[in-house]
């Protein structure tokens, strides 16, 4: 096969997150564990390659057009959530967001099959979207191999650089309304620990989520707990893992949930909603109730007064439950997918 597939994520601001992440890990597994087959690349205003056999567009917007409306070969879409539509309430569409959606909808029905990273996310596709459920394959994502246990010599250099305390629970992910960072400040005033965020819109002072966020801390008084380190690049995210206490991941719904594994492959013991995807890739970790700001701080607490026989024990589960998930799996499962659109 020759397939051509659309990299205008890596060219753009998703480049940083869990989109561009997808996209070059895809890319990166296809190219080394499925050789016989030839790829070719274009970005959003290029004419997609000739003499291919079918077009992967590896993001789905639902409010900017991502999607052709012609589509002349075999076409397979991924779609990552549709937490849009799950919580309409909290992400208001406006007018141009629901004509475009309309749109994007349309088209997305003229794919020829599509591909998505959870089983929660392919109920909610058939839920909002109406697509046939026999025309989509669930693909769990995997951690990229650089997530694993690092000695102390590497540790300790990431611990200095970063001026990161003995112990401290961290966050790893965006600041959208579903990732409960609000629950989260909120659940860390029964906490005497430090938080860590890691992410690039912590550095963003200018988003209404950040000036919630900044807005609570000051409230709560936790300025002297709270450390926010923006964008952190991978190599050094990795260190970060194995020093944290605690991985935690507050919210209310994912269509994935990367960290969590990311996390456990670095040997770092995860508390975690049980919503949206969560429930699915979790496995070991403590399962928490995202609504309740106590029921995450208990969590955490939980992990904090484990024995250290039973937070080895923790951590072993946790690296095992990672290892089950690789991308040499997803660059096998997403040829499949491939095969059966050109079938």
């Amino acid at each position: 096969m020759h397939i051509a597939i659309d990299t205008t994520s890596l060219a753009t601001g998703h480049k940083d997150r869990g989109i561009g992440t997808y996209t070059k890990e895809l890319i990166r597994s296809l190219q080394k564990y499925e050789k016989k087959h030839s790829y070719s690349f274009f970005v959003r205003g290029e004419k997609v390659p000739e003499n291919i056999d079918l077009v992967h567009y590896p993001y789905f917007d639902h409010f900017f057009l991502t999607l052709p409306l012609q589509k002349p070969k075999p076409t397979v879409v991924t779609v990552h959530d549709l937490i849009p539509f799950v919580f309409p309430d909290k992400f208001p569409r406006g007018l141009k967001g629901t004509f475009t959606w309309q749109i994007q909808k349309f088209s997305l029905r003229g794919a020829t099959r599509v591909i998505t990273n959870s089983q929660q996310t392919s109920k909610d596709l058939v839920r909002f979207t109406d697509f046939p459920r026999d025309k989509i394959d669930t693909i769990h994502l995997a951690p990229s191999k650089s997530f694993r246990k690092v000695n102390r010599i590497e540790a300790e250099r990431i611990k200095r650089k970063y001026h990161l305390p003995d112990t401290f629970i961290l966050y790893v992910g965006d600041v959208n309304w579903n990732k409960n960072i609000l629950g989260l400040l909120t659940a860390f005033q029964n906490l005497k620990t430090s938080l860590v965020l890691v992410g690039s819109a912590f550095n963003d002072g200018g988003l209404f989520e950040m000036q919630q966020i900044n807005e609570l801390t000051h409230a709560l008084r936790l300025d002297n707990v709270v450390k926010k380190l923006g964008f952190v690049p991978e190599e050094d995210l990795v260190g970060i893992y194995n020093l944290a206490t605690v991985c935690i991941e507050p919210s209310f719904y994912e269509g994935f949930g990367l960290p969590v594994l990311e996390a456990m492959a670095c040997g770092c013991p995860v508390v975690c909603s049980y919503a949206g995807s969560l429930k699915e890739i979790g496995g070991p970790a403590i399962s928490v109730d995202p609504y309740d700001p106590k029921s995450i701080s208990s969590g955490i607490l939980y992990v904090l007064s484990m024995h250290d026989t039973q937070r080895e024990e923790l951590i072993k589960k946790g690296i095992v439950w990672a290892a089950q998930f690789s991308w040499k799996k997803v660059a096998a499962e997403t040829v499949a997918s491939y095969e059966k659109a050109l079938a």
